[in-house]
């Protein structure tokens, strides 16, 4: 879908404009039309070389995600998008956008994260190491905001728009589409809704359909959960969850749409334990504080699910090998 959407922001290079659509589509593995019997989805990694190769090759290529973002419907996404149209208001869609978004993608999902007279709809910002990643993080944040203003019953802005990488060299897209504060280099990727935005109910809001599309989805989620990547599926529910404890494996489970005990059998079956996912995931998040935000260490113990500095200091160590300062030192370059 992101693709197909992405052909008509290329700049035509030939009478046709078909050649950079074309050469666009065969990265993907796709027919320059792409009708019959495509796939539904492409590796994420795939999908993140299109875009950087596509960042140095078009004008303004930079902007791409955010610009591709900004053309997203509800019609878009089909079940899932209408599930986002029919619910009451709009914490109500992005209740559903966290329960529901890996059926559409397995990157750059949301997370609701409540703020007192504010609501901060988080990006998971994966590893975040590539241009590709962070695209398609803003990708995900232009179209949340675009899917805010096609469905609430009054005008829609954010309050205000964050981004964890640095400052593009151009913001014209980005104040086009948002039209509120921007930050980067923050320590997050995001938007944030004031709680009366929230809660001015949408435009199409139906309790009775609503429920329709979320049985619906149920279904399709655990289609989704293929045995091939369940272990990062795990991983990325885990993290989400940490900031306020380890969560149990019944939980994870049912954010997957599965029992406990069969979650247990998969990730036996692939050679996995539920542990040592959740040691992986507090080991990779702490990682990537530890390199890319200046946290004090008693609040990357908070974020990985520990409750005091010294208990996470000791995992880490027993972990990587070092103390947390120790990691950050060396691996805060120059």
């Amino acid at each position: 879908m992101f693709v197909r959407k992405l052909a008509p922001l290329l700049v035509p290079d030939t009478p046709t404009g078909k050649t950079r659509a074309q050469a666009m589509f065969e990265r993907a593995g796709l027919m320059y039309q792409p009708i019959g019997d495509q796939p539904r989805t492409i590796p994420a990694a795939d999908f993140f070389d299109i875009l950087e190769n596509l960042a140095q090759e078009e004008p303004d290529g930079r902007s791409l995600g955010v610009r591709l973002g900004a053309r997203m419907q509800c019609d878009d996404y089909g079940p899932f998008g209408l599930a986002f149209k029919a619910a009451p208001d709009l914490l109500g869609s992005f209740n559903r956008v966290e329960r529901f978004g890996m059926v559409v993608t397995s990157v750059a999902n949301y997370r609701v994260e409540p703020r007192g007279k504010t609501t901060f709809m988080a990006i998971d910002p994966g590893e975040n190491t590539r241009l590709g990643q962070r695209m398609t993080n803003e990708l995900a944040v232009s179209a949340g905001t675009a899917l805010c203003r096609e469905v609430s019953a009054k005008a829609f802005t954010p309050a205000a728009v964050f981004f964890s990488h640095e400052r593009p060299a151009s913001l014209d897209a980005y104040q086009r589409h948002f039209r509120c504060p921007l930050h980067f280099g923050t320590d997050r990727d995001g938007f944030e809704v004031t709680e009366d935005d929230l809660r001015v109910g949408n435009r199409l809001g139906d309790e009775g359909l609503s429920k329709f599309f979320e049985t619906h989805l149920d279904k399709e989620l655990a289609e989704f959960v293929d045995d091939s990547r369940l272990d990062q599926k795990v991983c990325s529910e885990i993290s989400r969850a940490l900031s306020e404890g380890v969560p149990a494996i019944s939980d994870v489970a049912s954010r997957l749409g599965m029992s406990a005990r069969t979650l247990q059998r998969r990730l036996s079956d692939d050679g996995h334990v539920y542990q040592d996912l959740v040691e992986l995931t507090r080991r990779r998040l702490a990682e990537r504080l530890l390199r890319q935000t200046d946290y004090a260490l008693a609040e990357i113990a908070f974020l990985t699910g520990y409750s005091e500095q010294s208990t996470f200091t000791r995992a880490f160590k027993r972990l990587s090998g070092q103390t947390p300062a120790s990691y950050r030192q060396v691996t805060a370059g120059p």
